[in-house]
């Protein structure tokens, strides 16, 4: 069988999920793992020295449990389907010419050296600060954000993370999170269309 892994990252509220979880449901044989998914408990998350809770870091998540799972998904995928009751569907005679697909989406997945080298495709989806941030504050989270957390912790977090990304890592479409989700949907699926097809023209 053969596998193709893309990496859907992102800032927050750009999109990410909603962009991850429609590819996902469109490509056959797909697999979805949310970096979200991975937070560490908040009683360790460690507070800076303005009081805010240190999120948007890679230490605040159980990054060798998601490796694992990804890990996990590249031995078999098809068992890794199954497990998550999905069955595998089958569009060639047989099961080792099949491309099967892991979608990985995260605001830092870019940033995990070990997890970025896995992906063949990289997208970025970017809005603008203001709607940024007025969509984090419609939003309710677990714990809320405190009272200036947004431009106290997430908004430099995300540019000193984007840098570091910017600094280490090729190959990154950037999308324009403010297009239709129909339109960015369309486009991403697409490009990864075209590299399934070189891979099941592949010997």
């Amino acid at each position: 069988m053969k596998t193709l892994v893309v990496g859907v990252g992102g800032m927050t509220n750009a999109g990410k999920s909603t962009l991850s979880k429609s590819l996902h449901q469109q490509i056959p044989n797909s697999c979805l793992i949310a970096q979200d998914s991975y937070f560490k408990d908040d009683s360790v998350v460690p507070v800076d020295s303005n009081g805010f809770k240190q999120y948007d870091m890679l230490d605040a998540l159980h990054m060798d449990t998601m490796m694992s799972e990804v890990d996990s998904w590249r031995r078999d995928p098809a068992a890794f389907l199954r497990r998550r009751g999905l069955n595998p569907e089958r569009s060639t005679p047989s099961e080792d010419e099949e491309v099967f697909v892991l979608i990985v989406e995260g605001f830092l997945i870019f940033n995990h050296r070990s997890l970025n080298e896995l992906f063949y495709k990289r997208y970025f989806m970017e809005i603008p600060y203001d709607v940024c941030k007025r969509r984090r504050s419609s939003r309710v989270y677990t714990p809320p954000d405190p009272p200036g957390y947004f431009d106290g912790h997430v908004w430099p977090m995300y540019l000193k993370n984007r840098q570091e990304m910017e600094s280490s890592v090729s190959g990154i479409l950037f999308l324009e999170g403010l297009k239709p989700k129909e339109e960015l949907l369309a486009d991403v699926y697409e490009d990864v269309c075209q590299e399934i097809e070189r891979l099941t023209e592949k010997d």
